[in-house]
């Protein structure tokens, strides 16, 4: 079969347990995709070829044998920021290039339990950290709708792997907008959960009060089939909720949008740099689900200006506290033939690093240093506090918030953004993650130009499943999210 890639998630699920085909057949379909594609994308750092093989003969067994769970036998790409026992985690960073984990992350091990197949591990910003996947090290994952752009980030390969058909899902984290920007430029689904309803065992650090994985998919559907897999308390997670987990796909239904009051906050639709197809786009989509009997509600979010100050203070605080690990001591790169203990330091971590992990680690040693702690870091924290409670707030009237997920489409792949141009485009996705809120995007249609634009949906603590089911019902009675990209329609 040619067309195994344009099936959907259920779809893989019922044909496998149908015998229509084997997961051996469907695994080794992917990867003859990624071995003639992923050439023009390079959204896989590592493919996995005999592993995958391996672990697809023991899904057809446990399907013949009746021992199989809903997903036995589908294949999976994770963000190579997720711990892979016996395989290369690099979080996309020269520093980890050579460091094989000895243990899998929760979220993979989960996979595994599932008996999901794991083709790879793919691209992404160096340590999370970015918003191009425009890696230093292991070179640009380009965005499958037009390979002179890029996919987004920090999650840009698990975007790309599923938008060029090279993976049918993908996990992804999302520290700032890292799911939700990257599955906006692609055309994706992708959702954000709540801090705490995924584990972060296994998933190399960068911001830990903000980090979270996600699934990143075509649809909604497929998302929540995704996250039936990764949800759930761990305790070996300290940040990990004890709560009790949704069947997210059972729910896909279980939200009336008629009636579902959808807040619009002014402040989103008249920052300056939005676009104006991108604003067309989103505002379409929200006529749409007015259409079908939701209620748009305009609301005031006043602390916007506050987002991207606060994260950037916040986040590099943590990331040069949790990057201070790498030292060339204890595991990672080491610069060679070092002339003294301060030589080994300075120049392990100047080599290794990057340039923008290595401005987030200097950010964020200023910010936590002494005399500046309570002057910035602090502050920062008082703030973080007034954007959670602005957003309480608006869940007082509203259900759900509307926003663009990025204010512009994908830029070009060599833009040169500035730093300061790079952050503003996270204005929309940062404060979900200073509140440990979940949100969602949708794509929604295209520019001239034909990149995709996600519309963002924010809901209330714990409301993955509301999320989920409001832009499921909004594609069903659209067809966004089953447009394909070129590259993707190409046989193998």
């Amino acid at each position: 079969m040619t067309d195994l890639h344009r099936l959907s998630i259920r779809e893989l699920a019922e044909g496998l347990a149908q015998a229509q085909f084997s997961s051996r057949e469907l695994t080794a379909h992917y990867l003859k995709r990624i071995e003639k594609i992923d050439t023009q994308v390079n959204s896989y750092i590592t493919v996995t070829a005999e592993q995958a093989l391996a672990q697809a003969d023991a899904a057809d067994a446990a399907i013949k044998a009746g021992t199989a769970s809903t997903l036995t036998g589908v294949p999976i790409a994770h963000k190579d920021i997720f711990c892979t026992q016996g395989i290369k985690t690099s979080a996309g960073s020269k520093m980890l290039d050579n460091f094989i984990s000895p243990y899998d992350a929760t979220v993979v091990a989960k996979g595994k339990t599932a008996g999901l197949v794991t083709l790879g591990k793919v691209n992404m910003d160096e340590f999370a950290m970015g918003s191009t996947s425009e890696n230093p090290f292991y070179g640009a994952t380009k965005n499958p709708w037009n390979l002179e752009h890029v996919p987004g980030g920090s999650s840009g390969g698990s975007a790309a792997v599923v938008a060029a058909d090279l993976a049918p899902f993908s996990t992804g984290t999302d520290t700032g907008g890292s799911i939700r920007q990257p599955a906006s430029f692609c055309g994706l689904t992708g959702l954000k959960p709540t801090y705490g309803r995924v584990s972060r065992f296994g998933m190399i650090a960068y911001a830990s009060s903000m980090d979270q994985g996600g699934p990143m998919a075509r649809s909604a559907e497929d998302c929540a089939y995704l996250m039936n897999v990764m949800a759930g308390h761990d305790a070996k997670d300290s940040t990990s909720v004890e709560k009790d987990v949704d069947d997210y796909v059972a729910n896909l239904n279980g939200t009336a949008v008629k009636g579902l009051r959808i807040g619009i906050p002014k402040q989103y639709f008249n920052v300056a740099g939005l676009d104006a197809e991108v604003k067309a786009r989103v505002e379409e989509s929200l006529k749409k689900l007015e259409d079908m009997g939701a209620v748009l509600v305009e609301i005031d979010l006043n602390m916007t200006e506050a987002y991207v100050p606060t994260y950037y203070l916040i986040a590099p605080a943590e990331a040069s506290s949790n990057l201070s690990r790498f030292d060339g001591v204890r595991y990672g790169y080491r610069c060679e033939n070092p002339t003294d203990i301060l030589d080994l330091y300075k120049r392990s971590r100047s080599e290794g690093f990057g340039a923008e992990v290595q401005r987030r680690i200097l950010i964020g040693t200023y910010a936590l240093s002494a005399g500046y702690y309570d002057a910035y870091y602090v502050k920062a924290q008082k703030v973080r506090r007034l954007i959670q409670q602005d957003f309480l707030k608006a869940f007082k009237q509203v259900d759900v918030i509307a926003a663009p997920s990025a204010p512009t489409t994908a830029y070009k792949i060599g833009a040169n953004l500035s730093p300061t141009e790079m952050y503003l485009g996270d204005i929309y996705t940062l404060a979900v993650n200073l509140a440990g809120l979940p949100a969602i995007n949708a794509p929604v249609g295209f520019d001239q130009a034909q990149l995709p634009v996600g519309l963002q949906l924010i809901g209330n603590y714990w409301s993955e499943s509301q999320l989920l089911s409001v832009v499921h019902q909004y594609q069903q009675v659209t067809d966004w999210h089953t447009k394909r990209a070129a590259i993707a329609e190409e046989n193998a």
